[in-house]
């Protein structure tokens, strides 16, 4: 495969928020993973671990999730029984971060018709996340919380390996922390370890091209924004 073919997968890879019913086959997962396990790691310690759902199991995790994520919309005061491992997000938000964070949020709902003001279908958009977007495969993907922050480091390094994998075997996919908060629900349901927490949930499929939603392509800053250059004009 030549630079410019991986180029396109690199940037034609974007998140998918409406996939087909259509079953993905074991095998093409299996290889999506073992190649992606080539990711580096501190000391080769491969802290990767993923939970690979699909049929009843998925369909019993995402209901009993959207079950209490409807609950909790009644009843707000419930959310400190559903906390995520660790802080995805800033406890406080600043430039020029919360600027993209809003033309990222904006511009989805904006595509979508659904107004600022209109809470109910922002909660409705919010909990198509935890229906995987309709995608027939979610991957959960735990750390052993006794190992350290470069293990995350790791296993992220390892996800984009899946995401753009899946992306050369004409699948797409959705990387998810939204999960994080139910990990007490995920974590039961997949019988993981008692030093397991969840990192992040992958959605996996093939994208329905039908649906406005995935038309959304969301937008990068400059090289000159996020680079800086030292040495080079001595060359």
């Amino acid at each position: 495969m030549s630079a410019k073919e991986i180029a396109h997968i690199m940037k034609s890879r974007h998140s998918v928020r409406a996939f087909k019913d259509k079953k993905v086959p074991k095998l093409i997962i299996q290889e999506i993973l073992e190649a992606a396990s080539r990711a580096p790691s501190g000391s080769n310690t491969q802290p990767w671990k993923v939970y690979v759902v699909q049929g009843k199991i998925r369909d019993e995790i995402v209901n009993e999730v959207c079950k209490v994520y409807d609950d909790l919309l009644e009843l707000p005061e419930l959310k400190s029984q559903y906390q995520a491992a660790y802080d995805y997000y800033p406890q406080e938000w600043f430039s020029p971060y919360i600027e993209r964070r809003r033309e990222n949020g904006w511009g989805l709902y904006g595509l979508l018709g659904i107004e600022k003001k209109d809470r109910e279908k922002m909660a409705a958009q919010h909990k198509r996340n935890f229906m995987l977007f309709d995608a027939p495969v979610g991957l959960f993907l735990t750390v052993d919380k006794r190992l350290g922050t470069g293990s995350k480091m790791d296993i992220s390094m390892f996800i984009q390996n899946i995401l753009l994998m899946a992306k050369a075997k004409g699948l797409d996919t959705c990387p998810q922390a939204a999960w994080n908060e139910y990990q007490s629900i995920v974590l039961l349901k997949i019988k993981a370890g008692s030093h397991e927490e969840l990192l992040c949930t992958v959605a996996l499929g093939y994208a329905d091209e039908t649906q406005v939603v995935n038309e959304f392509i969301t937008p990068r800053v400059s090289l000159d924004d996020f680079s800086t250059w030292l040495g080079f004009e001595e060359s």
